[in-house]
C-alpha cells in the first residue's frame, strides 16, 4: 500500500511541476512517518518493476509509461467536469452549426482551447453512407462545382474544369444520370468497375463529362479514407513536445493516428509517445473517444498533449465533448427520418479504458 501511495505522490508531484521527485521531498511533505531511506528504497523497488526511472544517478524519479498507464486506470482521481464546463461545451456547440463537418470543426476547436493541447478530430471511412444528393453548380466559364451529399451528413464539393460549356440539356442529362445510376447507393458500391461502366453509359454524344464523372469517383474516394486534422498545433511547441524544425513529423504523425484507429477502438484510449502503438514524439501522449452516430461510430476527437499532463481533468472534457457531439449527431438524425441506412464508422460500440 505504501508503494502505491508513493507512486501516486511521484506522479501527480512530477505532473504539477516537471521535475523528477526525490525521497526527502515525499518523507517531509506527504509522508512523515516514513523515513527518507525507506522510501528511497520503495522508490527503487518501482523503478525495478518498471514504474518510475531515474533520468540521472543524483536525480529523484520520473514517471515511466507503464507508471502512467497503472496510475489512470488504478490511482487517478477523476475531477468532475464543472458545471460551467459543461455549460461552456453545451452553448458553445448547440448554437453554432450543426452541420456535422462544421460541428466536428467547432468541437475541436474547442477541446483545443479547454484543455491547452493540439486537439484531434478523425473522420471515419463511410463505406456505407448512402449517397444522397449530386448536383452540378455553374462556377465560372468552363468550371462547374460537383456536389454531393451522403447519408452520414458530410457534403463535399470538387470544382472541375471543362473543354467545353455544359448546355442547359447536358447540365441536366449528367444530373439525372447520375441520380439514377448512383444516388441511393452504398459509397463502398462505387468501384473502379462500376465507374468504367457508367463512363461508357455516358454515350460517346456526352465524352465530355468524364470529368465530371471522375469528380464524383474522387469524392468517393476520399470518403472512403480516414482523415485526421489537428489543431492548436503551436501548443506542441509550448510544452516542448515538437521543435519548429520537426514539424513535418506531423504529417507521419496522422499516419500513426490512422493505423491506431484501424484496430477500432471502441472506447477512450490512451496512447504514449515512444511507445508501440503510440506517436513517435518522445514526450507526448493521445487521448482520443469515439463520437457516434446511429449505433456506429462516425469519427474521434483527442488531444495530443505532454507526457506529464493533467489526465484526471482533460480525460473528462474529451469524454463529454464527444459525447455531446454524438447527442447532437442523434438528435439532427432522429429529426430527419428520411436518411437511410447508418453510415459505417471505425469500429462498434463501447466504453472501457484502453491504454
Amino acid at each position: 500500500m505504501r508503494r502505491l501511495v508513493i507512486l501516486k505522490t511521484v506522479i501527480e508531484l512530477y505532473i504539477e511541476r516537471g521535475e523528477p521527485v526525490g525521497s526527502r521531498v515525499i518523507a517531509d511533505q506527504y509522508l512523515q512517518d516514513v523515513s527518507s531511506a525507506t522510501i528511497r528504497n520503495d522508490m527503487a523497488a518501482l523503478e525495478q518493476m518498471g514504474y518510475l526511472h531515474q533520468p540521472h544517478t543524483s536525480a529523484g524519479r520520473i514517471p515511466t509509461s507503464r507508471g502512467y498507464r497503472f496510475y489512470i486506470s488504478q490511482l487517478m482521481r477523476r475531477e468532475p467536469l464543472s458545471e460551467a464546463n459543461r455549460e461552456l461545451i453545451d452553448s458553445e456547440l448547440v448554437r453554432g452549426d450543426l452541420n456535422p463537418k462544421a460541428l466536428v470543426r467547432n468541437a475541436s476547436e474547442l477541446l483545443a482551447q479547454m484543455t491547452d493541447c493540439a486537439s484531434v478530430s478523425a473522420t471515419g471511412r463511410m463505406n456505407e453512407a448512402i449517397i444522397t444528393k449530386v448536383d452540378v453548380i455553374p462556377v465560372g466559364r468552363r468550371l462547374y462545382a460537383l456536389l454531393m451529399a451522403t447519408s452520414s451528413g458530410a457534403v463535399e464539393t470538387r470544382v472541375t474544369r471543362l473543354d467545353l460549356d455544359l448546355t442547359l440539356e447536358q447540365k441536366n442529362f449528367f444530373v439525372r444520370f447520375i441520380r439514377e445510376n448512383i444516388v441511393g447507393t452504398r459509397i463502398e458500391s462505387l468501384s473502379d468497375e462500376k465507374i468504367v461502366e457508367l463512363g461508357l453509359g455516358l454515350g460517346s454524344y456526352n465524352v465530355g463529362l468524364v470529368p465530371l464523372l471522375y469528380s464524383v469517383y474522387a469524392i468517393t474516394r476520399g470518403l472512403q479514407q480516414e482523415q485526421v486534422t489537428i489543431h492548436n498545433e503551436a501548443s506542441l511547441l509550448r510544452h516542448g513536445i515538437l521543435k519548429p524544425e520537426d514539424f513535418t513529423l506531423l504529417l507521419d504523425e496522422k499516419q500513426r493516428i490512422v493505423d491506431l484507429l484501424e484496430s477500432d477502438p471502441s472506447g477512450l484510449t490512451i496512447r504514449f509517445g515512444g511507445s508501440k502503438g503510440g506517436l513517435s514524439m518522445e514526450n507526448s501522449s493521445l487521448i482520443i473517444a469515439p463520437y457516434r452516430q446511429a449505433g456506429g461510430i462516425l469519427g474521434y476527437f483527442g488531444v495530443i498533449g505532454p507526457r506529464r499532463m493533467d489526465y484526471g481533468r482533460v480525460i473528462p472534457v474529451v469524454e463529454y465533448l464527444a459525447d455531446t457531439v454524438t447527442r447532437l449527431l442523434t438528435d439532427g438524425l432522429e429529426e430527419d427520418r428520411s436518411k437511410p441506412a447508418r453510415p459505417e464508422g471505425f469500429g462498434r460500440s463501447g466504453t472501457l479504458i484502453r491504454l
